[in-house]
């Protein structure tokens, strides 16, 4: 069954860059209501649980060692259909391959720095959000 409520991150290299305000303003105009949010900065360790599922992937100590360079800002959001109209808002994992109008297309500059991260399922949405945010934090 479908939820109303999906998980992202402002990954590192967005924040670095000062695309806060950008991207949470496309994120609003695309008819999502921030639930919770909150800036924050991923250890390694916290980094290596988080993206657990990719540990025999190539990428993945590249990917943990980006993600724990720098502050993210994570973020429950709710709206109808929320995780796979959230996927179509951010865009394609290749910023060159990302639709126009999408977060990625404007702001992600490859692959691996892809300006933010989205649920990928509804189950996923859950375990994302509860990873970043205690019960109390989130509304």
């Amino acid at each position: 069954m479908a939820t109303n409520r999906t998980f992202t991150m402002i990954k590192p290299d967005a924040v670095e860059k000062g695309h806060i305000g950008g991207i949470l303003n496309m994120i609003t105009e695309g008819g999502f209501r921030i639930v919770s949010m909150k800036l924050t900065q991923l250890t390694v360790a916290d980094a290596q649980k988080f993206y657990a599922v990719h540990s025999e992937r190539p990428f993945y100590g590249e990917l943990v060692e980006f993600m724990s360079r720098g502050p993210i800002v994570a973020a429950i959001l709710e709206k109808d259909n929320a995780v796979e109209d959230f996927r179509t808002l951010i865009g394609a994992t290749n910023p060159a391959e990302a639709a126009e109008g999408t977060i990625r297309k404007k702001y992600a500059t490859s692959i691996g720095e892809n300006a933010v991260h989205g649920s990928d399922s509804d189950d996923n949405a859950a375990i994302e959000s509860d990873f970043h945010f205690a019960g109390r934090e989130q509304f």
